[in-house]
Parts: structure tokens; C-alpha cells; sequence
């Protein structure tokens, strides 16, 4: 028996549950087991989920933005050239 859903589920799915719906719905529309009116409401759900899809990923890149502003700003980021120093070892304590 198929799980259901809650309305807040429908509404507002977490990335994850809205790509596996979208590509339920797009197994479904493709392989023609739903109608012309059926289908025309499922795209209309699809394109609600890939909205849903755009606006989690532009809220999770904000929030790696700030991530990473705030790293910078308190001195914790390293450039790629201070990475690649530490990687060496110190070569005059060598000798």
C-alpha cells in the first residue's frame, strides 16, 4: 500500500521527495499510462516541484555564501597558495 503524504508534504516536499516525485511524474506522462487532462496536471505539479527544487538550491547556496563571507571575514579561510605550502612541509627545517 503507497504511503500518503500529508498536506504539508504536498505543498512544501524537501528537495529529495520533489525530484523523486518529478520523476515519477515524468516515468508516467512518458510512458502513457495517464491521459491528455491527467497529464496536463501533473506538468502543472511538475513545474511547482522544479520552483520548489530552484528555491531550496538558491536558499542553500545563500546560505554557503554567508558561510564563506563569514570564514573570510574571521581570517579562517586559506588561499589554494597557503594549502599547497602547509602540503610540503617546512623544506628549511630539513637541513
Amino acid at each position: 500500500m503507497a504511503k500518503r503524504r500529508t498536506n504539508e508534504e504536498r505543498e512544501s516536499p524537501t528537495f529529495e521527495r520533489a525530484l523523486e516525485e518529478l520523476e515519477s511524474i515524468i516515468a508516467r506522462v512518458e510512458s502513457g499510462e495517464i491521459g491528455l487532462e491527467e497529464s496536463i496536471g501533473e506538468y502543472e505539479r511538475g513545474v511547482g516541484l522544479i520552483r520548489r527544487c530552484r528555491e531550496i538550491l538558491s536558499r542553500a547556496e545563500q546560505r554557503i555564501q554567508q558561510l564563506s563571507l563569514s570564514d573570510i571575514e574571521n581570517g579562517q579561510a586559506s588561499s589554494p597558495e597557503e594549502d599547497s605550502d602547509d602540503e610540503g612541509g617546512d623544506e628549511e627545517s630539513s637541513f
